[in-house]
């Protein structure tokens, strides 16, 4: 993921958005855009992921740093409090103070359709002079991890997201995020499309109660 002032500027308005990306859902202050992708991932399985990467972007009521503080992939951390999509968190191995290797875990979706999950990914943490916050995230394979009973080993192709300062309003937050996830396992292609867009909506709305409840 890069961020906006390279080559694949992140752009603002529907207007400016890659014809690429189709508008999916749009409340009052979020937006949603899927995308068809093909081509071989950049995990060990054979054979093409056909899935579609999904970019959601909504204001957030709190500060960047609150707002990070809810979402940041940590030990012990606020977001398996409040996301119901994670029900833990563990770091594999720390690389440096911005770089490392985790687990999530993630429980049973879609009527139990979806079996829980796993994902282990090489997570980049950055900080921008402009405040901006960001978590970059890919899956890698690790030795001191492998397979777990009880959970199917999904793939996080590129992914993050970003807590940009909104100039003007210190007290809200412009969050950006990226999801282009594999579940693997045999799952209906319907069953996939109608679980991402509901839960990255749901995401936006229980991240903003949780601010509010961890940070007023």
């Amino acid at each position: 993921i890069q961020r906006r002032g390279s080559k694949h500027q992140r752009p603002r308005g529907q207007a400016q958005f890659p014809a690429q990306w189709t508008r999916r859902w749009q409340p009052r202050r979020a937006r949603l855009w899927p995308r068809r992708c093909s081509g071989t991932g950049g995990t060990q399985q054979a054979g093409r992921f056909a899935g579609k990467a999904y970019r959601g972007e909504g204001i957030v009521y709190g500060t960047p740093e609150e707002v990070w503080d809810c979402v940041k992939p940590a030990v012990g951390g606020l977001r398996v409090k409040w996301d119901e999509n994670v029900t833990g968190f563990e770091i594999i191995q720390s690389i440096t103070d911005t770089l490392c290797v985790s687990r999530t875990s993630t429980p049973s979706a879609a009527m139990k359709l979806i079996s829980p999950r796993d994902f282990v990914d090489l997570v980049l943490v950055k900080r921008y002079e402009d405040g901006t916050i960001s978590s970059n995230a890919t899956h890698v394979e690790h030795p001191l991890c492998p397979p777990k009973p009880g959970f199917v080993r999904g793939f996080n192709h590129p992914c993050g997201c970003f807590c940009e300062p909104l100039p003007g309003e210190p007290t809200k937050t412009n969050l950006v995020t990226f999801f282009h996830t594999d579940l693997s396992g045999y799952l209906p292609q319907n069953v996939v499309d109608s679980f991402f867009p509901r839960s990255m909506t749901r995401f936006y709305a229980n991240l903003q109660k949780a601010v509010k409840q961890f940070h007023e």
